[in-house]
């Protein structure tokens, strides 16, 4: 696994104090720049969330206010 086009990250500060959660988004956002790749994050926390470039939010399984992407084979 190195370098992956893909990262997926399922509340990757959720047990972190704040200085450390900093540190973790950082690394994630400079991996985004320097290496081009895309990070998923999943938190239920408001200010992870705010300092991402694109926010999606889901309600009840559906995803709210968004286009669904169509998959060309």
């Amino acid at each position: 696994m190195n370098e992956p086009k893909l990262v997926l990250a399922d509340e990757p500060t959720g047990n972190l104090d704040s200085a450390r959660s900093a540190e973790v988004l950082a690394l994630l956002r400079r991996f985004n720049h320097e290496r081009g790749q895309t990070t998923v994050i999943v938190t239920h926390d408001p200010k992870i969330a705010a300092r991402t470039d694109r926010t999606i939010h889901m309600q009840d399984g559906l995803v709210e206010g968004e286009p669904v992407l169509a998959l060309v084979a």
